[in-house]
């Protein structure tokens, strides 16, 4: 019986223990979400409370991101992934044992916030950088695709959604207890895999560790600013990151609590339901091959992704929040699965890992500053016009990025969907002159390659 091309990768043993632990570790993330909100309301915090949570995890993630990229170049993920999980593990029992024993303040909340940020710099280069080593190419958007059906699922509606009831059972504090435990089924899993060879080629050389480590810095923010797709791409997320994600993360909850009167159960609905369409979008583009307009694709499903969120602001039922919610969900994670593919699929071995990071970093690099200002922005001009900004801006700028960039033209110069790099994994190909590689265009063979 043919098997579902969404479904093909579940045949590798591999890849099905890094499935259960991402999945372990995306229900631990969705459960702090609401449970450190909550927190930071039964405390009686404002949004500006909110806004240093929320800003102290984005600058974490920030400041680790590109070392965490330089770091999944050159540890074997498997490790990294496996201290990751363990540090996350640790600040959710901290968490557990402050609130529990009624001593947790907002202060504590942002520490370990900034904590988990600097955990997933290091965790979401080395996972990216991983996985096209136990999956074959043509495999890489299925899993694309199952990641963004576990993440919306199980970060925006299960995770969310168990809180909600921990919180409705006894408090914050027994969801930071359940998400610690959860951890630690986590760290088992990762333990459980096998360490895989280092991909593709890179310096081994006698220079000091640190010198190494920005001399890759540097060179994977020299490929950045030598490729146009991979720049205009960033660029554009940089304004739309601005825009959006500090009305999502801050004032989002006080839309629910203030203008349709809903609480922590409510709340958890309309992060259910962009989990919802999330997880729809990608399972369906998951499901599709490499589409040959896969840039402006992703571009447009960015963009106009946003567009629901111009709503928010203007209504107090909380059933259009959640259609809203829906449709920016199924749009967004339906672009991220196209965009996780292209990165794997366009960008030598050797610098998976920095340009994931550098992805993160660069795209990102606005959001503690969108987490300051949405908080005190916010209460100055209302969330309606915030919410309207947030979703008008980022459609007009991707269309703006397609054109200005030429995204169209290099799209049809670089088909994807009939053009695999490899049948299987890439085994590990260490010394040589890695440095040669770095200068190359990111579609251009290596010499070793046309010699061979």
């Amino acid at each position: 019986m043919r098997v579902p091309r969404a479904l093909r990768p579940f045949a590798l043993g591999q890849y099905r223990l890094l499935t259960v632990a991402l999945a372990f570790s995306l229900f631990s993330a969705g459960c702090w979400i609401v449970a450190s909100v909550w927190q930071v309301v039964e405390l009686g915090g404002s949004p500006v409370d909110l806004s240093i949570v929320a800003t102290a995890a984005a600058l974490g993630l920030v400041l680790a991101v590109l070392f965490g990229g330089v770091a999944a170049d050159r540890i074997r993920q498997r490790r990294i992934l496996l201290g990751v999980e363990a540090v996350r593990g640790v600040a959710f029992g901290t968490a557990a044992l402050l609130a529990l024993g009624g001593a947790i303040e907002v202060w504590h909340l942002a520490v370990l916030a900034f904590v988990l940020g600097v955990a997933d710099g290091f965790f979401y280069p080395a996972y990216s950088a991983w996985l096209p080593a136990i999956l074959p190419d043509d495999q890489l958007q299925a899993a694309n695709g199952v990641e963004g059906v576990l993440r919306p699922t199980l970060m925006n509606a299960a995770g969310p959604a168990a809180a909600s009831l921990l919180i409705a059972i006894m408090s914050p504090g027994l969801a930071f207890a359940v998400i610690a435990v959860a951890q630690v089924g986590a760290v088992l899993v990762l333990l459980a895999m096998r360490t895989t060879p280092l991909r593709g080629e890179r310096v081994d050389d006698d220079v000091h560790p640190l010198t190494r480590t920005f001399l890759d810095l540097r060179d994977g923010f020299g490929f950045l600013m030598r490729t146009t797709w991979l720049l205009a791409s960033l660029l554009f997320a940089v304004f739309m990151v601005l825009a959006i994600m500090g009305p999502i993360e801050v004032l989002l909850p006080f839309a629910v609590r203030d203008q349709a009167g809903g609480g922590a159960g409510e709340f958890t609905l309309v992060l259910a339901s962009f989990g919802i369409g999330g997880a729809i979008g990608s399972l369906w583009v998951g499901s599709l091959r490499m589409p040959r307009r896969y840039l402006t694709l992703l571009m447009l499903g960015f963009g106009f992704g946003c567009l629901p969120l111009a709503i928010i602001g203007f209504t107090d039922a909380l059933w259009v929040m959640v259609v809203a919610l829906f449709v920016c969900g199924l749009l967004f994670q339906g672009a991220q699965v196209l965009w996780g593919t292209l990165l794997q699929r366009r960008v030598p071995p050797h610098m998976l890992g920095r340009v994931s990071s550098l992805d993160f970093f660069v795209s990102l690099a606005l959001m503690p500053v969108s987490m300051a200002i949405a908080g005190p922005v916010g209460e100055a001009i209302g969330l309606a016009p915030t919410f309207l900004v947030a979703g008008l801006v980022p459609p007009v700028i991707a269309v703006l990025t397609i054109w200005v960039a030429r995204l169209g033209r290099d799209e049809l110069a670089h088909p994807l969907e009939d053009a695999p790099l490899s049948t299987g994994p890439i085994e590990t190909v260490t010394g040589g002159s890695a440095a040669a590689g770095f200068d190359r265009p990111v579609d251009e063979p290596h010499p070793d390659d046309r010699a061979r």
